[in-house]
């Protein structure tokens, strides 16, 4: 079995699909040059797993006298709700939004460009994976 596949074109890539798909489902590295950049094509899940595991959310929430206040600090997503469960799905919205922003227009700000990871995990993460993450 090769240890990695690398194609050196679109064209390339697209003729051995299934071949590179089959990498990326096993976790082998597969890669398409496009220029002289290149692509990857990984397993979601893996990858997903992985950048919570070495990017922890960094929540913090905060109970208020009528209920909870959950925001990651150095990002402009906060949630507030009644109990600490509403407040985390709240935010769970507002980390889907963020990311929709991010992929408009923030990725061009110096700001938020390196916000790649974490758009990264919640685009690829279910629901249930990112109160996990925020919670943990």
């Amino acid at each position: 079995m090769v240890a990695s596949v690398a194609y050196h074109s679109a064209r390339e890539a697209r003729e051995h699909f299934k071949e590179m798909l089959d990498a990326a489902d096993g976790g082998r590295p597969a890669t398409v040059a496009r220029g002289a950049r290149r692509v990857a094509a990984v397993d979601a899940d893996r990858l997903v797993h992985f950048l919570m595991s070495v990017r922890p959310s960094g929540a913090v929430a905060v109970a208020e006298n009528d209920g909870w206040s959950v925001f990651i600090p150095g990002l402009p997503v906060a949630a507030d709700g009644a109990t600490l469960d509403e407040a985390v799905e709240e935010l769970v919205e507002a980390l889907r939004d963020y990311a929709e922003d991010w992929a408009d227009r923030l990725h061009a700000a110096p700001n938020h460009a390196d916000n790649w990871g974490l758009v990264q995990i919640v685009g690829l993460a279910s629901d249930e994976q990112l109160r996990d993450w925020l919670l943990a």
